[in-house]
């Protein structure tokens, strides 16, 4: 489009502009009098980056064996095949299930790239992915949703049969695309976001609004949603009811303010650290205890507590003994307890059968219930709606090369979540 005035002489310009934060690029053409700049026919186009189909040489925190620290490595990430996706990591939440593949909780080869809970732009596709492109802003799924297996098919199932929380460490083809110092690198749950890029399936990439920020919405990739639908989905807590919830860190919050959103009149946080109670009345709790004031057995004290009202309960640790009170916490009839903490792996639990017998439900829950491509797009447009605060459960905010430290933080308990920035 030109741009005439009288008297003056214009001439036209095209600018490249590219943001580096994004990805995305723009060409425009302006139009400069003497004293006037004019934005003329914008015309976004998708990013051209010049690494599609190549091998990008990137930073990434390399896990080498179990309980040793990090280790900033630079690495080779190979091109997607076929319905796969390389994601550019924008932001990257530390989990404690990052910590159990670190402790042997979970198991894994090594060496590994963990990390599960972030978000990322998508820098390149492999044949066949229709979903998503280029530019797009992504939320990395741990938890897959093919939407043709009978899990995904079925509207109460969520726990895809591409899920890979077993620590197989590779893509579905048998593969992993990371090399680290001429070796292979593992994969971890289908994500490894602690890496500057990373290789995905296309069932565990979910596009996201453009709006949303990285550091915030990174959390709907695993701790909030887990939490929050452990409430509002997997228990369907209903209004009225009582709740009580072993675990008070970002998980456990975040299944707090689920329960409030169900409209729970009592929510009662349960943990040894009474330093986490002011953060639970914050987001919701009515009230907090720990087990440590009672000699008696915790479920004995909360039915004290609440003249044996209470429907609902969530364990949020992982820890078999406290999955084995929390269930005998809720009402012995029509109580329901969620199992929300990722077990150890390869324990045996033990427990009196009449805890079952007498009418209590026991459910597990991954990711929350909810259908990871589904809904993750849906919880993203809700934050951007302000129908929750991620803000409450974010307490620092460290440059990925800090990643120890951020584990440090989270070790001595200073920390809810640790969010790392590339």
């Amino acid at each position: 489009m030109n741009h005439v005035a009288e008297g003056r002489q214009n001439f036209q310009v095209t600018l490249f502009i590219e943001c580096r934060r994004c990805y995305y690029s723009w060409q425009s053409e302006l139009s400069i009098s003497q004293k006037t700049f004019l934005f003329a026919d914008y015309k976004p186009k998708r990013a051209r980056m010049g690494t599609a189909g190549k091998v990008i040489k990137c930073k990434a925190a390399v896990l080498w064996g179990m309980n040793q620290p990090f280790s900033i490595e630079d690495i080779e990430v190979a091109p997607p095949k076929a319905k796969e996706v390389r994601v550019k990591i924008l932001a990257t939440g530390i989990c404690r299930t990052d910590d159990h593949v670190i402790k042997g909780a979970m198991v894994s080869k090594f060496p590994v790239i963990v990390g599960h809970e972030a978000v990322g732009v998508v820098e390149s596709i492999g044949e066949g992915v229709t979903t998503v492109r280029p530019g797009d802003k992504v939320i990395p799924l741990f938890l897959p949703q093919c939407r043709e297996c009978n899990a995904c098919c079925n509207p109460e199932g969520n726990l895809c049969i591409r899920s890979d929380l077993t620590g197989r460490g590779v893509l579905a083809d048998g593969t992993t695309r990371f090399t680290c110092k001429g070796k292979p690198v593992q994969h971890f749950m289908n994500t490894s976001t602690f890496s500057e890029y990373t290789v995905l399936d296309e069932s565990s990439v979910a596009k996201i609004d453009g709006a949303a920020a990285p550091e915030k919405a990174c959390l709907i990739g695993c701790g909030f949603s887990t939490g929050y639908g452990a409430a509002v989905k997997t228990a369907k807590v209903t209004p009225g009811s009582t709740c009580v919830v072993f675990g008070l860190g970002g998980v456990g919050l975040s299944v707090i303010m689920g329960c409030k959103a169900a409209g729970a009149s009592r929510i009662i946080g349960v943990d040894i650290n009474k330093d986490k109670f002011q953060k639970a009345l914050a987001v919701g709790a009515t009230e907090c205890i720990s087990p440590k004031d009672s000699p008696k057995p915790i479920s004995e004290v909360l039915s004290d507590m609440t003249g044996n009202t209470v429907q609902y309960t969530f364990e949020v640790i992982g820890r078999l003994e406290t999955m084995v009170d929390a269930l005998s916490s809720c009402h012995m009839n029509y109580g329901t307890s969620v199992v929300v903490g990722a077990p150890p792996s390869a324990k045996m639990l033990t427990y009196d059968p009449m805890l079952l017998f007498t009418g209590r439900t026991w459910k597990g829950c991954v990711f929350g219930g909810w259908k990871s491509r589904d809904d993750v797009p849906k919880l993203v447009t809700e934050l951007l709606e302000k129908k929750f605060d991620l803000d409450q459960l974010i307490t620092h905010t460290l440059p990925f090369k800090n990643i120890n430290e951020g584990f440090e933080l989270l070790y001595s308990g200073q920390s809810i979540r640790t969010v790392l920035t590339f």
